[in-house]
Protein backbone atom coordinates (compact mmCIF):
# COMPACT_ATOMS: atom_id res chain seq x y z
CA UNK A 1 0.00 0.00 0.00
CA UNK A 2 1.49 3.48 -0.83
CA UNK A 3 -0.32 6.61 0.76
CA UNK A 4 -0.42 10.16 -0.17
CA UNK A 5 -0.53 13.21 2.34
CA UNK A 6 -1.50 16.51 1.57
CA UNK A 7 -0.40 18.93 4.19
CA UNK A 8 2.81 18.79 6.44
CA UNK A 9 1.61 20.41 9.65
CA UNK A 10 0.79 18.23 12.79
CA UNK A 11 -1.51 15.81 11.48
CA UNK A 12 -0.33 14.98 8.32
CA UNK A 13 3.06 14.72 9.66
CA UNK A 14 2.21 12.39 12.75
CA UNK A 15 -0.09 10.74 9.89
CA UNK A 16 3.34 9.77 7.84
CA UNK A 17 5.09 8.49 11.27
CA UNK A 18 1.97 6.15 12.12
CA UNK A 19 2.10 4.75 8.90
CA UNK A 20 5.55 4.36 8.55
CA UNK A 21 5.55 2.82 12.18
CA UNK A 22 2.59 0.03 10.25
CA UNK A 23 5.06 -0.57 7.62
CA UNK A 24 2.72 1.67 4.81
CA UNK A 25 4.78 3.44 2.17
CA UNK A 26 4.15 7.16 2.43
CA UNK A 27 4.70 10.57 0.81
CA UNK A 28 3.70 13.94 2.10
CA UNK A 29 3.58 16.83 -0.20
CA UNK A 30 3.24 20.55 1.24
CA UNK A 31 2.22 24.20 -1.03
CA UNK A 32 4.94 25.66 1.72
CA UNK A 33 8.51 26.10 -0.23
CA UNK A 34 9.94 25.88 2.61
CA UNK A 35 8.49 24.72 6.41
CA UNK A 36 9.16 26.82 8.76
CA UNK A 37 8.95 27.21 12.67
CA UNK A 38 5.69 29.49 12.82
CA UNK A 39 2.86 30.12 14.68
CA UNK A 40 2.84 30.27 18.60
CA UNK A 41 1.58 27.76 21.18
CA UNK A 42 -0.78 25.03 21.83
CA UNK A 43 -1.87 22.58 24.01
CA UNK A 44 -1.67 18.61 23.77
CA UNK A 45 -4.01 16.92 25.81
CA UNK A 46 -2.74 13.19 27.70
CA UNK A 47 -4.70 11.56 24.89
CA UNK A 48 -2.24 13.04 22.19
CA UNK A 49 0.74 12.41 24.21
CA UNK A 50 0.10 8.92 24.45
CA UNK A 51 -0.12 8.43 20.63
CA UNK A 52 3.43 10.77 20.17
CA UNK A 53 4.76 8.90 22.88
CA UNK A 54 4.47 5.72 21.45
CA UNK A 55 5.75 7.17 18.17
CA UNK A 56 8.97 7.23 20.05
CA UNK A 57 8.76 11.28 20.83
CA UNK A 58 8.18 11.22 24.48
CA UNK A 59 11.57 12.31 25.48
CA UNK A 60 11.38 14.73 23.07
CA UNK A 61 8.69 16.47 24.06
CA UNK A 62 9.67 16.69 28.07
CA UNK A 63 12.43 18.21 26.37
CA UNK A 64 11.04 21.22 24.72
CA UNK A 65 7.37 21.87 26.41
CA UNK A 66 6.19 22.79 29.42
CA UNK A 67 3.82 19.65 31.62
CA UNK A 68 0.73 22.11 32.24
CA UNK A 69 0.42 21.54 36.29
CA UNK A 70 -3.17 23.42 36.55
CA UNK A 71 -5.80 24.84 34.37
CA UNK A 72 -7.49 27.70 36.73
CA UNK A 73 -10.06 30.25 35.75
CA UNK A 74 -10.10 34.03 37.28
CA UNK A 75 -12.44 36.63 36.00
CA UNK A 76 -11.08 40.06 34.83
CA UNK A 77 -10.00 41.59 37.90
CA UNK A 78 -7.67 38.61 38.60
CA UNK A 79 -9.95 37.13 41.40
CA UNK A 80 -9.45 33.01 41.32
CA UNK A 81 -12.98 31.02 39.94
CA UNK A 82 -12.15 27.68 39.49
CA UNK A 83 -9.03 25.59 39.16
CA UNK A 84 -8.25 21.90 38.24
CA UNK A 85 -5.09 19.79 37.77
CA UNK A 86 -4.32 18.09 34.51
CA UNK A 87 -2.05 15.72 32.97
CA UNK A 88 -0.49 13.20 35.17
CA UNK A 89 -1.79 14.93 38.35
CA UNK A 90 -5.31 14.08 36.84
CA UNK A 91 -4.49 10.12 37.18
CA UNK A 92 -3.36 10.48 33.55
CA UNK A 93 -0.86 8.00 32.72
CA UNK A 94 0.70 10.84 30.13
CA UNK A 95 1.27 14.54 30.63
CA UNK A 96 -0.29 17.52 29.08
CA UNK A 97 2.08 19.50 27.08
CA UNK A 98 2.16 23.14 26.12
CA UNK A 99 4.35 23.62 23.41
CA UNK A 100 5.33 26.05 21.04
CA UNK A 101 3.36 24.39 17.50
CA UNK A 102 6.56 25.43 15.64
CA UNK A 103 8.85 23.12 17.32
CA UNK A 104 6.62 20.48 17.79
CA UNK A 105 6.27 20.69 13.91
CA UNK A 106 9.94 20.66 13.01
CA UNK A 107 10.47 17.95 15.84
CA UNK A 108 7.88 15.63 13.47
CA UNK A 109 9.28 16.84 10.32
CA UNK A 110 12.36 16.32 11.30
CA UNK A 111 11.44 12.34 12.42
CA UNK A 112 9.29 12.17 9.40
CA UNK A 113 12.71 12.73 7.35
CA UNK A 114 15.05 10.73 9.71
CA UNK A 115 12.99 7.42 9.43
CA UNK A 116 11.50 7.91 5.95
CA UNK A 117 14.10 9.32 4.08
CA UNK A 118 14.57 13.03 2.60
CA UNK A 119 12.37 12.44 -0.11
CA UNK A 120 9.26 11.90 2.55
CA UNK A 121 8.26 15.15 2.19
CA UNK A 122 8.33 17.26 -0.84
CA UNK A 123 7.91 20.91 -0.06
CA UNK A 124 6.99 23.53 -2.83
CA UNK A 125 4.26 21.43 -4.01
CA UNK A 126 0.65 22.67 -4.78
CA UNK A 127 -2.48 19.77 -4.85
CA UNK A 128 -4.49 20.98 -8.06
CA UNK A 129 -7.59 17.94 -7.45
CA UNK A 130 -7.26 14.23 -8.23
CA UNK A 131 -8.39 11.52 -9.86
CA UNK A 132 -10.21 7.62 -9.05
CA UNK A 133 -9.50 4.84 -11.41
CA UNK A 134 -10.45 1.16 -9.66
CA UNK A 135 -8.02 0.80 -7.01
CA UNK A 136 -5.94 3.79 -7.61
CA UNK A 137 -6.17 7.85 -6.79
CA UNK A 138 -4.42 10.14 -8.89
CA UNK A 139 -3.43 13.32 -7.33
CA UNK A 140 -2.46 16.44 -9.91
CA UNK A 141 0.31 18.31 -8.18
CA UNK A 142 2.27 21.42 -9.39
CA UNK A 143 5.83 22.40 -8.27
CA UNK A 144 5.69 26.15 -7.64
CA UNK A 145 9.65 26.49 -8.73
CA UNK A 146 9.59 25.69 -11.90
CA UNK A 147 5.70 25.84 -12.93
CA UNK A 148 5.79 22.16 -13.78
CA UNK A 149 2.84 20.15 -13.60
CA UNK A 150 2.89 15.96 -12.39
CA UNK A 151 1.34 13.91 -10.82
CA UNK A 152 1.16 11.15 -7.96
CA UNK A 153 -0.42 7.87 -7.90
CA UNK A 154 -1.26 5.96 -4.81
CA UNK A 155 -3.89 3.33 -2.93
CA UNK A 156 -4.93 6.42 -0.75
CA UNK A 157 -4.58 10.04 -0.47
CA UNK A 158 -5.29 11.77 2.70
CA UNK A 159 -6.41 15.62 2.72
CA UNK A 160 -4.60 17.13 6.03
CA UNK A 161 -4.23 20.53 4.75
CA UNK A 162 -5.54 22.40 7.44
CA UNK A 163 -8.46 24.53 7.54
CA UNK A 164 -8.39 26.13 3.93
CA UNK A 165 -7.68 22.52 2.87
CA UNK A 166 -7.63 21.73 -1.44
CA UNK A 167 -8.48 18.39 -0.74
CA UNK A 168 -11.52 19.01 0.98
CA UNK A 169 -12.83 21.98 -1.41
CA UNK A 170 -12.59 19.43 -4.07
CA UNK A 171 -14.86 17.18 -1.96
CA UNK A 172 -17.51 20.07 -1.11
CA UNK A 173 -17.03 23.14 -4.11
CA UNK A 174 -19.86 24.61 -2.44
CA UNK A 175 -19.12 24.70 0.87
CA UNK A 176 -18.01 28.78 0.99
CA UNK A 177 -15.76 30.58 3.47
CA UNK A 178 -14.86 29.43 7.31
CA UNK A 179 -17.78 30.50 9.64
CA UNK A 180 -16.61 33.71 12.12
CA UNK A 181 -18.31 33.69 15.41
CA UNK A 182 -17.70 37.69 16.02
CA UNK A 183 -14.42 37.13 17.94
CA UNK A 184 -10.85 38.35 17.01
CA UNK A 185 -8.16 37.04 18.28
CA UNK A 186 -4.72 38.49 18.94
CA UNK A 187 -1.90 36.24 19.52
CA UNK A 188 1.81 36.22 20.93
CA UNK A 189 4.76 34.95 22.80
CA UNK A 190 6.69 37.03 25.58
CA UNK A 191 9.45 35.63 27.75
CA UNK A 192 8.47 36.95 31.47
CA UNK A 193 9.11 35.89 35.20
CA UNK A 194 7.16 32.87 35.52
CA UNK A 195 3.60 33.39 37.50
CA UNK A 196 1.48 31.11 39.92
CA UNK A 197 3.19 27.70 39.67
CA UNK A 198 5.38 28.31 36.93
CA UNK A 199 3.25 25.52 34.73
CA UNK A 200 -0.12 27.13 35.06
CA UNK A 201 -2.57 27.52 32.35
CA UNK A 202 -4.64 30.94 33.43
CA UNK A 203 -7.66 32.17 31.89
CA UNK A 204 -8.87 35.23 32.76
CA UNK A 205 -12.59 36.68 31.96
CA UNK A 206 -15.09 36.10 29.43
CA UNK A 207 -15.30 36.18 25.65
CA UNK A 208 -18.73 37.68 26.29
CA UNK A 209 -16.10 40.89 25.91
CA UNK A 210 -12.78 40.47 26.85
CA UNK A 211 -10.50 37.32 27.74
CA UNK A 212 -7.02 36.61 28.03
CA UNK A 213 -5.30 33.13 28.27
CA UNK A 214 -1.83 32.53 29.16
CA UNK A 215 0.29 29.77 29.81
CA UNK A 216 4.22 29.02 29.25
CA UNK A 217 5.81 26.80 26.61
CA UNK A 218 8.98 26.55 26.76
CA UNK A 219 11.40 23.75 29.03
CA UNK A 220 14.25 25.85 27.87
CA UNK A 221 13.42 29.28 29.09
CA UNK A 222 11.97 27.58 32.41
CA UNK A 223 15.51 25.95 32.74
CA UNK A 224 16.96 29.62 32.47
CA UNK A 225 14.44 30.59 35.46
CA UNK A 226 12.03 32.07 33.30
CA UNK A 227 8.87 31.63 31.49
CA UNK A 228 8.50 32.06 27.60
CA UNK A 229 4.91 32.85 27.74
CA UNK A 230 2.43 31.96 25.38
CA UNK A 231 -0.84 34.61 24.94
CA UNK A 232 -4.59 34.38 23.54
CA UNK A 233 -6.48 37.79 23.31
CA UNK A 234 -10.03 37.28 22.77
CA UNK A 235 -12.23 40.55 21.56
CA UNK A 236 -15.86 40.30 20.73
CA UNK A 237 -16.23 42.52 18.00
CA UNK A 238 -19.38 44.30 17.53
CA UNK A 239 -21.27 43.59 14.39
CA UNK A 240 -22.52 41.04 11.75
CA UNK A 241 -20.84 37.99 11.91
CA UNK A 242 -18.92 37.33 8.03
CA UNK A 243 -17.31 34.93 7.19
CA UNK A 244 -14.00 35.53 8.90
CA UNK A 245 -10.82 35.78 6.59
CA UNK A 246 -8.56 33.19 8.43
CA UNK A 247 -4.59 33.35 7.63
CA UNK A 248 -2.55 32.33 10.67
CA UNK A 249 0.41 34.32 10.08
CA UNK A 250 -1.32 37.51 9.77
CA UNK A 251 0.56 40.14 11.82
CA UNK A 252 -1.88 41.91 14.03
CA UNK A 253 -1.00 45.69 16.03
CA UNK A 254 -0.41 46.11 19.41
CA UNK A 255 -2.68 49.30 19.65
CA UNK A 256 -5.43 47.29 18.30
CA UNK A 257 -5.62 44.95 20.89
CA UNK A 258 -4.38 46.54 24.31
CA UNK A 259 -6.96 49.25 24.76
CA UNK A 260 -9.21 46.41 25.56
CA UNK A 261 -6.73 45.16 28.37
CA UNK A 262 -5.02 48.47 29.15
CA UNK A 263 -5.67 48.15 33.60
CA UNK A 264 -5.75 44.14 33.92
CA UNK A 265 -2.84 44.51 35.97
CA UNK A 266 -3.25 41.21 38.33
CA UNK A 267 -1.29 40.48 41.30
CA UNK A 268 0.46 37.74 39.58
CA UNK A 269 0.36 39.20 36.25
CA UNK A 270 0.87 42.79 33.96
CA UNK A 271 -1.26 42.19 31.14
CA UNK A 272 -0.11 45.62 29.33
CA UNK A 273 3.57 44.26 30.18
CA UNK A 274 2.66 40.93 28.64
CA UNK A 275 1.41 42.30 25.44
CA UNK A 276 3.70 44.68 24.59
CA UNK A 277 6.59 42.71 25.66
CA UNK A 278 5.69 40.42 22.27
CA UNK A 279 8.14 40.35 19.55
CA UNK A 280 5.50 39.58 17.08
CA UNK A 281 1.82 39.84 17.26
CA UNK A 282 -0.65 37.54 14.89
CA UNK A 283 -4.45 38.29 14.32
CA UNK A 284 -6.59 35.98 13.03
CA UNK A 285 -10.86 35.58 13.68
CA UNK A 286 -12.26 32.72 16.02
CA UNK A 287 -13.41 30.41 12.60
CA UNK A 288 -14.99 26.80 11.97
CA UNK A 289 -16.63 25.24 9.28
CA UNK A 290 -20.25 22.99 10.03
CA UNK A 291 -19.49 19.25 10.42
CA UNK A 292 -20.09 17.02 7.47
CA UNK A 293 -21.14 13.35 7.49
CA UNK A 294 -18.78 12.35 5.23
CA UNK A 295 -15.28 12.29 4.95
CA UNK A 296 -14.38 9.49 2.76
CA UNK A 297 -15.24 9.16 -0.40
CA UNK A 298 -13.69 5.97 -2.32
CA UNK A 299 -9.98 6.27 -1.61
CA UNK A 300 -9.75 9.83 -0.29
CA UNK A 301 -10.01 10.93 3.30
CA UNK A 302 -9.54 13.88 5.26
CA UNK A 303 -8.20 14.74 8.60
CA UNK A 304 -7.22 17.19 11.38
CA UNK A 305 -8.34 20.73 10.50
CA UNK A 306 -9.48 19.14 7.26
CA UNK A 307 -12.15 16.93 8.24
CA UNK A 308 -13.37 19.10 11.38
CA UNK A 309 -12.30 22.53 11.67
CA UNK A 310 -12.94 24.13 15.73
CA UNK A 311 -12.36 26.48 17.20
CA UNK A 312 -9.06 26.83 19.26
CA UNK A 313 -10.54 26.15 22.69
CA UNK A 314 -10.46 23.28 24.89
CA UNK A 315 -6.87 22.47 23.67
CA UNK A 316 -8.32 20.21 20.73
CA UNK A 317 -7.00 21.00 17.28
CA UNK A 318 -3.65 19.26 17.46
CA UNK A 319 -4.77 16.66 20.25
CA UNK A 320 -7.79 15.74 17.29
CA UNK A 321 -5.33 15.67 14.30
CA UNK A 322 -2.93 13.24 15.95
CA UNK A 323 -5.32 10.61 17.39
CA UNK A 324 -7.48 10.91 14.01
CA UNK A 325 -3.07 10.05 12.73
CA UNK A 326 -2.66 7.30 15.04
CA UNK A 327 -6.70 6.08 14.16
CA UNK A 328 -6.04 5.96 10.14
CA UNK A 329 -2.95 4.28 10.16
CA UNK A 330 -4.48 1.52 12.43
CA UNK A 331 -7.36 1.39 10.14
CA UNK A 332 -5.70 0.76 6.99
CA UNK A 333 -2.91 -1.46 8.50
CA UNK A 334 -5.78 -4.08 10.23
CA UNK A 335 -8.47 -3.52 7.01
CA UNK A 336 -8.69 -6.21 4.44
CA UNK A 337 -8.74 -3.17 2.09
CA UNK A 338 -7.66 0.14 2.04
CA UNK A 339 -11.37 1.12 1.23
CA UNK A 340 -12.56 -0.91 4.42
CA UNK A 341 -9.83 0.60 6.80
CA UNK A 342 -10.88 4.52 5.70
CA UNK A 343 -14.30 3.91 6.27
CA UNK A 344 -13.28 2.29 9.85
CA UNK A 345 -11.10 5.16 10.48
CA UNK A 346 -14.40 7.62 9.64
CA UNK A 347 -16.34 5.31 11.81
CA UNK A 348 -14.10 5.46 14.92
CA UNK A 349 -13.76 9.26 14.39
CA UNK A 350 -16.20 11.31 12.57
CA UNK A 351 -18.53 11.20 15.10
CA UNK A 352 -16.18 12.29 18.34
CA UNK A 353 -14.77 14.86 16.57
CA UNK A 354 -17.59 16.25 15.30
CA UNK A 355 -18.97 16.18 18.39
CA UNK A 356 -15.66 17.93 19.69
CA UNK A 357 -16.61 21.03 17.17
CA UNK A 358 -20.23 21.38 18.03
CA UNK A 359 -19.31 21.42 21.94
CA UNK A 360 -16.42 24.48 21.36
CA UNK A 361 -19.25 26.70 19.90
CA UNK A 362 -21.04 26.81 23.81
CA UNK A 363 -18.93 25.52 26.49
CA UNK A 364 -20.49 25.56 29.36
CA UNK A 365 -17.70 26.40 30.94
CA UNK A 366 -18.25 30.26 28.94
CA UNK A 367 -21.54 30.65 30.01
CA UNK A 368 -20.10 30.16 33.82
CA UNK A 369 -17.51 32.97 32.92
CA UNK A 370 -20.07 35.18 31.71
CA UNK A 371 -22.83 34.34 34.45
CA UNK A 372 -19.09 35.84 36.93
CA UNK A 373 -19.15 38.92 34.94
CA UNK A 374 -22.43 39.95 34.93
CA UNK A 375 -23.41 39.46 38.82
CA UNK A 376 -19.75 40.12 40.19
CA UNK A 377 -18.87 43.00 37.56
CA UNK A 378 -16.28 44.88 39.78
CA UNK A 379 -14.85 41.68 41.10
CA UNK A 380 -15.59 39.71 44.24
CA UNK A 381 -14.22 38.39 47.65
CA UNK A 382 -14.88 35.00 47.37
CA UNK A 383 -16.39 32.94 44.55
CA UNK A 384 -18.72 31.57 46.35
CA UNK A 385 -20.56 34.52 47.22
CA UNK A 386 -21.24 34.48 43.51
CA UNK A 387 -21.64 31.14 42.08
CA UNK A 388 -23.08 27.78 43.64
CA UNK A 389 -21.48 24.81 43.87
CA UNK A 390 -23.03 23.25 40.86
CA UNK A 391 -22.29 25.85 38.50
CA UNK A 392 -18.74 25.50 39.34
CA UNK A 393 -19.32 22.08 38.40
CA UNK A 394 -20.25 23.03 35.21
CA UNK A 395 -17.09 24.17 34.08
CA UNK A 396 -15.07 21.06 35.20
CA UNK A 397 -17.99 19.12 33.21
CA UNK A 398 -17.27 21.27 30.28
CA UNK A 399 -14.09 20.42 29.08
CA UNK A 400 -14.79 16.42 30.50
CA UNK A 401 -17.02 16.40 27.69
CA UNK A 402 -15.20 18.49 25.11
CA UNK A 403 -11.32 17.77 25.86
CA UNK A 404 -10.74 14.72 28.34
CA UNK A 405 -11.41 10.99 28.23
CA UNK A 406 -11.87 9.09 30.68
CA UNK A 407 -8.99 8.82 32.95
CA UNK A 408 -9.27 5.07 33.18
CA UNK A 409 -10.21 4.57 29.45
CA UNK A 410 -7.37 6.21 28.20
CA UNK A 411 -5.21 4.54 30.57
CA UNK A 412 -6.34 1.16 29.72
CA UNK A 413 -6.85 1.41 25.96
CA UNK A 414 -5.73 -1.11 23.92
CA UNK A 415 -2.80 0.54 21.30
CA UNK A 416 -3.14 1.73 17.88
CA UNK A 417 0.81 0.85 17.45
CA UNK A 418 1.01 -2.12 14.88
CA UNK A 419 4.66 -2.93 13.69
CA UNK A 420 5.52 -2.79 10.30
CA UNK A 421 8.97 -3.92 7.99
CA UNK A 422 8.92 0.12 7.47
CA UNK A 423 9.36 0.13 11.74
CA UNK A 424 12.53 2.09 12.90
CA UNK A 425 14.56 -0.57 15.06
Amino acid sequence: MRVLVVGAGIGGLTTALSLHQAGIETLVVDAAVRLRPLGVGINLLPHAVRELTELGLGGALAELGIPTAEMVHFDRYGGRIWGDPRGQALGYGWPQYSIHRGELQMLLLDTVRERLGEGAVRTGTLFEGFGQDGGTVTARLLDRASGTAGSVSADVLVGADGLHSAVRARLYPDEGAPLWNGIRMWRGLTEAEPFLTGRTLAVAGSNAAAKMVVYPISMRAERRGRALLNWVAEVRVPGDLRSGAADWNRAGRLEDVLPHFADWRFGWLDVPSLLAGAEQILEYPMVDREPVDRWTFGRVTLLGDAAHPMYPIGSNGGSQAVLDARALAFRLATAATPEEGLLGYEEERRDAANAVVLACRDMPAERVLRLVAERAPHGFAAIEDVLTPEELTAISSAYVRTSFSDVESLNTRPSYTVTGEASPA
